[in-house]
């Protein structure tokens, strides 16, 4: 296993479509997640797109630790999870605003808006067939890497730019905000970004 270089925001890696994977069992394929399991973990992430280590390659890592999940149903604590050639679509039209983060982007977070419930579905590491419904921060998570996916990164999903900052001043200089939600989820603050 190896710990992968990181693309940041500006490389054409990250403005591209990902191609899809024809076979999630080739080692190849098999070596990149692993690798990127490895990298995720040792960035403090909590999402990774192959993109984001310089492969267009429709695959995701992610997990949801226990403190993020919310009282939603469908937004529990989520084992470290693969999906490949993943397909989400809304369910419903809430849309809710979140604090989010990216490895891609570091040191800084902005306010996205995304829907609060999706379906997505795809392949898992071992060429499987997967669907889940998803709510609060694990859609957002979801929606963030898949984002990567298509070539969008969230600064171009925020709709505030005044909401868009250094993780040290946000912290100590908070905006003054209403979210489109009571609760707002929080991806990528703090310590862990995806």
């Amino acid at each position: 296993m190896s710990i992968l270089k990181i693309a940041r925001m500006g490389h054409p890696v990250l403005r591209r479509v990902a191609d899809r994977v024809e076979d999630p069992l080739d080692p190849e394929i098999q070596r990149l997640i692993a690798d990127m399991k490895d990298t995720m973990k040792d960035a403090a992430g909590v999402g990774l797109a192959a993109p984001q280590v310089f492969q267009s390659l429709a695959i995701m890592v992610y997990y949801v630790p226990a403190l993020r999940k919310s009282d939603d149903p469908d937004d529990g604590e989520v084992p470290l999870s693969v999906l490949i050639n993943p397909e989400i679509e809304p369910i419903g039209d809430e849309i809710v605003d979140g604090w989010e983060g990216c490895l891609s982007i570091p040191g800084l977070q902005g306010v996205v808006p995304r829907w609060n419930k999706i379906r997505y579905r795809g392949l898992n590491e071992k060429g499987e067939s997967v669907e889940h419904t998803a709510g609060g921060f694990h859609a957002r998570v979801v929606q963030h890497e898949y984002d990567h996916l298509i070539g969008v990164m969230y600064p171009e999903r925020m709709e505030d730019m005044s909401l868009l900052g250094f993780n040290e001043e946000l912290r100590e200089n908070p905006p003054e905000t209403t979210f489109r939600q009571s609760v707002a989820t929080d991806a990528g603050s703090d310590d862990e970004e995806a």
